[in-house]
């Protein structure tokens, strides 16, 4: 799959509009994209699901030998080049892996660590006999990865680490000492893809196999959720790992670290999908089933409300993971891997969408604790109950608020990666800041005219837009190089930031839909919904930052600008949720 035309900056969708050539969405899948999602959750059906409990119960041969049949099947090497024992396949067949693959509940986290952040370093950042070396195993399921980072002391600030390796007197080896916390597949990993300062400065990435001397690991961790997946510590007295297993170069560790990281984000969104639309199958039936005063809670106008709120944020975040994933594969596709320099022109294609990164992360996992929150609620006290499956995925949702870096962690970064591009001239921020004085001088909502489907709630994405540019304009004016220390105020931009995107990737999708005279009715009742709702969400964040940056007149003055900017006549949202959640009833299942 490629896009048309010249490449998309991350973060640009704030300052400019989108071509729809650039914008990939489900509706894009091919037949081929849909038979990997369909054998993907035929193997989750037929094999993994028939062993949940003994999964649940940490039975990892049970889990061991599941992986390899996946690997049998090619689904542990979609992103392995077919060169070196894997698929080879594009990072939308990669994406409808992950999110066929949720049903397998903990053991879709199991092989999602693998894939992810346990082979992909070595994928994207290992040198030519580091790849012949793994990926043909760890490909095929011959061999199972771990990614360790995080450690008792550091867990969002991975550089704090405190991992030491020193390389030994012959210079064959480097010696590590340490422990790593809460790693995933470490009970059973075979390589470990450890970081360590060299010379405790230089942050440093290692692949360790788990038969070197001076590797250990602890117990089992007690978790609240993800129960049937290993996590342990890991031990490293005086372990011994040879020269050749420096990944990447030494002190460059925090590049592979990031950008790693930035994929486990937008796949950890992926994932977030397949399960919201698990949750709404779920909740949907039992809703149809459950008989109170005389008749389905299917019936009641609020269990619909639910259901129809639950079906917009799913397709919200459908919306905004695709088009992420589409801009990925389209910059890394471009990268000829032969190349010297491959690596840095990985590290530079992921890093270019690391905010698109984070706030797929925090809307997808934000949206799913939500989704299944009202799951529980739609079950009643049967929700709170072991032998229903939306307890489990309550439960297990939780940590992907904190897995990949935290939300708050993550709400930082994403005003602090737009500052930092538009610094280095490649995003034309403050141009934008100072432009919009002008702009204001001649919008006036109320008068526009809005011809044709969704042209109200295209001018609502334009208003959100010059919405941001004020707050932020404000916030860089005021606090300048302080403004990392407000980080209430960089929480308030990131939350505008972040529904922008997603109030954005609604309308582009349902708009490239109606293009092509695909059906759309329903897209265009929930893409209402939720612009309306986010929108009134945006203006009350709005409003607190601005209180926060002005008083007096002056706030006055921006308060006035905020009323003409969000002056806009709120549509009957309370009539389309009704009509969302009965085809959503209709079906038992997401729709779009």
């Amino acid at each position: 799959m490629r896009l048309k035309n010249e490449r998309i900056r991350g973060g640009s969708f704030l300052l400019s509009s989108v071509s729809l050539d650039h914008l990939f969405i489900p509706e894009d899948l091919t037949d081929e994209h849909r038979m990997i999602g369909r054998m993907t959750s035929d193997f989750i059906e037929g094999e993994v699901v028939p062993n949940d409990q003994e999964i649940e119960r940490q039975h990892f041969e049970v889990t061991v030998e599941l992986l390899r049949q996946a690997g049998e099947l090619g689904l542990l090497g979609a992103d392995v080049p077919e060169r070196y024992g894997g698929a080879g396949l594009d990072k939308i067949s990669s994406a409808v892996i992950t999110e066929s693959m949720v049903r397998g509940s903990s053991f879709a986290l199991t092989l999602g660590a693998h894939v992810g952040i346990g082979t992909l370093p070595i994928v994207l950042f290992g040198t030519e006999d580091q790849k012949q070396k793994y990926l043909p195993y760890l490909a095929t399921g011959k061999k199972f990865a771990a990614y360790c980072l995080t450690e008792p002391s550091s867990g969002s600030d991975a550089l704090g680490a405190k991992t030491v390796a020193e390389l030994n007197e012959a210079g064959t080896h480097y010696i590590l000492n340490g422990s790593k916390q809460y790693i995933t597949n470490a009970g059973f990993a075979d390589v470990f893809i450890v970081y360590a300062k060299v010379k405790g400065e230089k942050f440093t990435a290692f692949i360790v196999e788990r038969e070197f001397p001076g590797l250990d690991t602890g117990p089992e961790e007690k978790k609240m959720g993800i129960k049937g997946s290993s996590t342990r510590p890991l031990i490293l007295e005086n372990c011994m790992v040879p020269v050749e297993n420096v990944l990447g170069e030494v002190g460059n560790g925090h590049v592979i670290a990031f950008n790693i990281l930035n994929i486990g984000r937008y796949k950890l969104a992926i994932g977030c999908v397949g399960t919201s639309k698990w949750v709404i199958e779920l909740s949907a039936k039992y809703a149809k089933e459950r008989k109170q005063f005389g008749k389905s809670i299917a019936d009641f106008p609020l269990i619909q409300k639910k259901l129809a709120e639950m079906a917009v944020l799913t397709f919200a975040t459908e919306s905004m993971v695709y088009r992420t994933a589409g801009l990925m594969e389209e910059a890394l596709a471009s990268i000829n891997q032969s190349n010297q320099d491959f690596g840095k022109q990985i590290a530079e294609a992921i890093e270019e969408y690391a905010l698109e990164c984070s706030i797929n992360k925090v809307f997808a996992s934000e949206a799913l604790d939500f989704i299944s929150d009202e799951g529980v609620q739609i079950h009643g006290g049967y929700g709170y109950i072991q032998d229903y499956k939306i307890e489990r995925i309550y439960r297990d949702s939780r940590v992907n608020r904190i897995f990949e870096g935290t939300n708050e962690i993550n709400r930082l970064l994403i005003p602090a990666t737009l500052i930092k591009r538009a610094m280095k001239g490649k995003l034309p921020l403050m141009a934008a800041v100072q432009g919009l004085q002008k702009e204001l001088v001649a919008y006036m909502p109320s008068l526009l005219e809005y011809d044709g489907p969704l042209a109200k709630e295209e001018a609502m994405v334009d208003a959100a837009k010059k919405i941001f540019l004020l707050i932020s304009g404000t916030a860089l004016v005021k606090h300048q190089q302080g403004l990392e220390d407000e980080q209430e105020l960089l929480e308030s931009i990131a939350n505008t930031i972040i529904t922008i995107f997603a109030m954005e990737s609604c309308l582009l999708r349902t708009k490239k839909c109606l293009e092509r005279n695909d059906p759309t009715r329903l897209k265009e009742e929930m893409t209402q919904v939720f612009i309306y709702d986010a929108f009134h969400q945006l203006e009350q964040t709005a409003r607190t930052a601005l209180a926060s940056l002005e008083e007096g007149d002056r706030l006055q003055t921006q308060l006035s600008i905020l009323k003409k900017l969000t002056r806009f006549t709120p549509c009957n949202t309370v009539q389309l949720k009704r009509s969302i959640a009965r085809k959503i009833l209709e079906t038992e299942k997401y729709l779009a």
